[in-house]
């Protein structure tokens, strides 16, 4: 992940589209298809191109604000009005769903992901046959000399 910290932030897009097409060994458009034909044939691939489309369209908001921006700043005078501010807050709000969106993309594709190992581990123990079962099944023992606890109908009886 830290090696992200490098990447020019315009080419969050491409950079995680090169790592897809890498897995895969199949352009991101070939990709796109395949799953467009047999979306259930592999869920992991489903999954990273659904979320891969969704950077995109982030990416292109934010494409957006960053100009609709840029052409505000360039009227303005030298002090921003309230709704250039807006635009910059825009900015920001794009940047954050972008981000947000790589962060997805990039753990679908990282195989030792938090959760991914446990996952494994998972489906790992439901192939395995149990050895005994899974809670005790019996009372316990007790010391000698010590009496069991009277049930809640022994003890209701008892009071009356």
């Amino acid at each position: 992940m830290s090696d992200d910290i490098s990447i020019d932030a315009e080419d969050v897009v491409g950079v995680l589209t090169e790592r897809i097409e890498a897995r895969y060994d199949i352009s991101m458009e070939h990709l796109q298809a395949a799953v467009t034909a047999a979306p259930t044939a592999n869920p992991d691939a489903t999954d990273i191109v659904k979320w891969h489309g969704h950077l995109v369209a982030a990416q292109a908001a934010l494409n957006r604000a960053e100009d609709d921006l840029l052409t505000a700043l360039e009227t303005q005078p030298s002090e921003v009005d309230d709704p250039t501010m807006g635009l910059a807050h825009r900015v920001n709000a794009a940047v954050a769903t972008r981000d947000g969106r790589a962060i997805v993309v990039r753990s679908l594709l990282d195989p030792d992901a938090l959760g991914k190992k446990d996952l494994a581990a998972e489906r790992l123990a439901r192939l395995r046959p149990r050895t005994g079962p899974a809670v005790q099944t019996s009372a316990p023992q007790r010391p000698p000399g010590t009496a069991a606890p009277a049930s809640a109908s022994q003890a209701g009886r008892a009071v009356r």
